[in-house]
């Protein structure tokens, strides 16, 4: 060692410091490493991010590596130091205290925290260019590194230590994070898709019904002209029929198939042979559940009934995809003005809006777990129907009963609260 000039082992300990920090980065890179988009990559046939899955694969076997490399590069360098020092100083005690500052300072800015800051910023970049050299040294140092790992799985088994999975799990909630965070690379309307489609997991029918009070439906018990009348002003092209009562539903009429007809050709028999039979489900039936049935038995409408059999609601397939793409422009003209923005900011809202609508458009925070609408929102706090002029305050919100209508409340002025 006495025989190697001062120039050479300067060199020696440069390049020892800099193979620790090669080695500091690669283990920050593969760590923080999106494995997701090494996955996508692979599947694109990118040999570097083939290889850092498979090493990821693996983990103990990635930090043995790495661990046994940084640890003997930088006890080299620690070493190398000591000697050059010697060299320059002496060997004496303040010798050997300046060769540990020395190294220490050395290896903590150059070979630790500076790499590591660097692989953390670009961890994906830098883990494909790694994987190389690593996938190399793990095959070479391979006996070593299992036996390393011998005693690391025993000591990870004595202190019950449950390792994870390779591949990470994602919840709902990590979901909608990454959604949101992906601004820059999905359009708005997009996001906004993909948000609602995770809302859609925790909605039932309940949410979206048309309620049985505001279903338009014909009865074959009434006259025919009130029928022709019906049938000639609707709103929908599908219609319930009834007979007799609300319950007793006999079919689902398209008004296309007898608007062709003239008010002497219509009759009660006309009607019944272009019925198509009803289409019953449970109420709480889960919208996902609702739109695959759709899918498959080839329909756009269910009627809603609950454990005795009697009508709750009605609800179509347009109903279950606008939680996902939106409202549709072709609404009836009493559903259009349920919400109304007002110059000072106030809203006047019909009180058949529902709260999950009413928390989308407005950025009102009501509860979801009790009543599915603003009037039951109402009458839930109250026990009893509020008269007109009634003012509360409540969720963040003041609340004015305008309107109130037979057992209901009919139009509300809402008034955020400044917060």
């Amino acid at each position: 060692m006495d025989d190697i000039p001062l120039s050479t082992l300067s060199l020696a300990l440069v390049l020892l410091l800099l193979l620790s920090a090669g080695f500091s980065m690669s283990e920050t890179a593969m760590m923080a490493a999106n494995r997701f988009r090494l996955k996508s990559l692979a599947t694109q046939g990118h040999r570097g991010a083939k290889l850092a899955q498979t090493l990821l694969a693996q983990t103990d076997k990635l930090l043995g590596v790495i661990l046994l490399g940084n640890n003997f590069v930088n006890s080299a360098a620690a070493s190398l130091s000591t000697v050059i020092t010697f060299r320059l100083v002496g060997q004496n005690e303040a010798a050997l205290g300046i060769a540990t500052l020395g190294v220490t300072f050395a290896i903590l800015v150059f070979s630790e925290a500076t790499p590591k800051v660097i692989a953390a910023t670009h961890p994906d970049k830098i883990a494909v260019v790694a994987s190389y050299p690593l996938t190399g040294l793990l095959k070479l140092f391979y006996p070593v590194v299992w036996f390393v790992n011998l005693f690391v799985k025993t000591t990870i088994r004595l202190l019950r230590v449950q390792p994870q999975p390779e591949t990470p799990m994602l919840t709902p909630e990590e979901l909608r994070v990454l959604v949101l965070e992906s601004g820059q690379f999905v359009e708005k309307k997009h996001q906004s898709m993909l948000l609602n489609l995770f809302e859609l997991e925790n909605q039932t029918v309940d949410d979206v019904m048309v309620p049985r009070g505001q279903i338009e439906m014909i009865n074959l018990a009434d006259e025919m002209d009130i029928i022709d009348h019906q049938l000639r002003t609707c709103h929908h092209t599908r219609l319930l029929v009834c007979e007799g009562n609300q319950d007793n539903i006999v079919g689902i009429l398209h008004a296309k198939k007898v608007l062709h007809l003239s008010s002497e050709d219509l009759s009660v028999d006309a009607l019944r042979s272009v019925l198509r039979v009803p289409y019953f489900i449970p109420a709480g039936t889960p919208l996902f559940t609702q739109l695959q049935s759709f899918q498959e038995n080839h329909r756009r409408i269910a009627i809603v009934v609950d454990e005795y059999g009697e009508l709750l609601g009605l609800v179509t397939l347009e109903d279950i995809l606008e939680q996902l793409v939106g409202r549709f422009t072709t609404q009836a003209p009493a559903r259009d003005n349920r919400l109304l923005a007002k110059e000072d900011g106030m809203l006047e809202v019909d009180g058949t809006i529902q709260l999950r609508e009413l928390n989308r458009l407005c950025g009102t925070n009501f509860p979801l777990d009790g009543p599915k609408t603003l009037n039951g929102l109402i009458l839930d706090y109250f026990q009893d129907i509020p008269e007109v002029g009634t003012c509360f305050k409540r969720y963040g919100c003041v609340f004015e009963i305008l309107q109130t209508h037979e057992r209901a409340v009919k139009r509300v002025k809402l008034i955020p609260c400044v917060r």
